[in-house]
Formats: C-alpha cells, sequence, structure tokens
C-alpha cells in the first residue's frame, strides 16, 4: 500500500511541476539549473516560452511511468515502483540530451 501512495504521489508532483512549467510563459526557466546565473544577453538567445512549454509536457509525460507503476504494485507489490524509477530515469537522461540540444 506504500509502494502505491509513493507512485502516485510522485505522479502527482511530476504532473504539477510539468504543468507550472508549462503555463509559466517562460518564467519558470530561472528554475532550471545554471539558466538563471548566465548573463542576460545570452538568456536573450533562447526562447523561455518554448523551452519552459518543452520541459513542461515532458515532465508530464514523466508522471505515466509512476501511474503504471502504482497499477502494477496493486498485483506485483514493489515491481511496479522499480519499473517506474527505472522508465523516469531513462526518460530525465532523455531530457538531459534534448535540453543540450536545445542550448547550443
Amino acid at each position: 500500500m506504500l509502494l502505491i501512495l509513493f507512485d502516485l504521489c510522485m505522479a502527482i508532483i511530476m504532473f504539477f511541476f510539468g504543468l507550472y512549467f508549462y503555463k509559466s510563459k517562460g518564467k519558470a526557466s530561472n528554475l532550471l539549473t545554471g539558466f538563471n546565473i548566465r548573463p542576460d544577453e545570452e538568456q536573450q538567445r533562447y526562447d523561455k516560452v518554448k523551452m519552459c512549454t518543452t520541459y513542461g509536457v515532458r515532465l508530464m509525460i514523466m508522471a505515466i511511468p509512476f501511474l503504471l507503476g502504482a497499477c502494477i504494485d496493486i498485483f506485483f507489490p514493489g515491481k511496479g515502483c522499480l519499473i517506474a524509477w527505472i522508465v523516469w530515469t531513462v526518460l530525465f537522461i532523455s531530457l538531459m540530451a534534448k535540453r543540450m540540444k536545445m542550448e547550443k
């Protein structure tokens, strides 16, 4: 039962962070590591709205493995949480790769 609640809490957190980024109109770019310490002229080269929208959608998608993990944990306790974290890690790495491409 605890693993199901954990998975659901992680899904809610990921979804609402994604929703915040999606609806922030570029203001959430200050939460991105290292972006807010760049010089203003370098920050102006990026489309903050597009960047935050893209990251927001990705973060909302990253909530899906935890929802599926909660469903799996009902029948196979522990396995759903493990699978969710593995899938989330892969999605996180792909998000970081996308960020590297967008910021070049």
